[in-house]
């Protein structure tokens, strides 16, 4: 028997035809890869289609009002007057305000669950914590209205304006009608608060058990440890549910329509009624007069996507800034 040239025998036993496991694995990776392909995708054509027809739909406003549409905040469909700035002013408003309250809140809240509480108490904590995520966004808007607007109005803000500095403050200039872009701030501050607690939670407790050992051996104390081996390698997810929480709060509707005071002025303070661009569309899309305050409403949709957009960039920027070296 002639021994044919090297390499060339495990092909020779190889039946004609067959279909092996390793053309089998190859193809089914080829097919995963393509489906997880088009998925991905999809996200963006989705994106872009969106834009595209909501900006379709925006521009015969947009020709009609020009440059006024984001410089003023009069709104008079009457008179095919459209200026959304007011809305603008009130969406970005609140929805920083309100994460600015709910953020040192749900971080409190994350620590104390992942490396200070029982098991017990960690799991009861969790539990409720997670529950204010399920309830729905009218039920807010309803405590907003019944319980926290007629508290903002009789005693919380009265109280703020008789302090003897920060009353004099042009932020809570005005008469105190509790309907306001901060009961709008404070609602959304609730409703953002288990989003941004849950990211930090799931962060928090993704820090390495050593890294935390190893600190408390040297002799840190347990806030040292935190401040010093858990908060650094845990900053870009936070932020990165802070940046979850801020997109919550710029799209909410219904919570903030009720207790905001749909007022399309520019607001002069935190205790005066404002609008936002997500209550403005709610509140009018049913009842548009014309071709040109749907159009108009459409253009504040772009508006209110351009600004999540931009929102959502900054933040990721910041999260790029703020990186551990090695973790993302």
């Amino acid at each position: 028997m002639t021994a044919g040239p090297a390499g060339s025998a495990p092909n020779a036993l190889r039946p004609a035809g067959r279909v092996t496991r390793w053309s089998r694995t190859t193809l089914g990776d080829r097919i995963f890869a393509l489906i997880t392909t088009l998925c991905a995708l999809a996200v963006p054509t989705l994106l872009a289609i969106v834009a595209v027809e909501v900006a379709v739909a925006a521009a015969p406003a947009l020709r009609s009002t020009g440059l006024s549409f984001v410089t003023t905040s009069v709104w008079d469909p009457s008179r095919g007057q459209f200026g959304a700035l007011g809305a603008a002013v009130g969406t970005i408003v609140t929805s920083v305000l309100a994460v600015l309250l709910a953020g040192p809140l749900a971080l409190g809240v994350a620590l104390f669950l992942t490396d200070f509480a029982t098991e017990r108490v960690r799991t009861v904590v969790g539990y409720l914590v997670d529950l204010l995520a399920a309830i729905p966004s009218i039920v807010y808007g309803l405590w907003g209205l019944f319980v926290l607007v007629p508290l903002l109005r009789t005693d919380v803000m009265p109280a703020i304006q008789a302090l003897p500095f920060i009353g004099q403050w042009r932020l809570f200039q005005g008469p105190a009608y509790g309907t306001s872009l901060l009961a709008g701030a404070l609602v959304l501050a609730i409703m953002i608060l288990p989003y941004i607690a849950a990211v930090a939670r799931e962060v928090l407790a993704a820090v390495p058990r050593a890294q935390r050992e190893a600190a408390l051996g040297l002799g840190a104390t347990r806030w040292e440890m935190v401040r010093d081996a858990v908060l650094p390698w845990a900053r870009p997810g936070i932020i990165g549910g802070v940046v979850l929480g801020l997109g919550r709060a710029l799209g909410e509707t219904m919570a903030v329509t009720m207790v905001v005071g749909n007022r399309h002025d520019l607001p002069s303070s935190l205790f005066a009624p404002g609008y936002t661009m997500a209550s403005l569309i709610a509140n009018e899309f049913s009842e548009a007069s014309g071709d040109l305050h749907l159009s108009a409403l459409m253009a504040v949709g772009a508006l209110l996507l351009i600004v999540t957009v931009i929102a959502n960039a900054i933040a990721r920027l910041l999260v790029g800034r703020v990186a551990v070296p090695g973790v993302r």
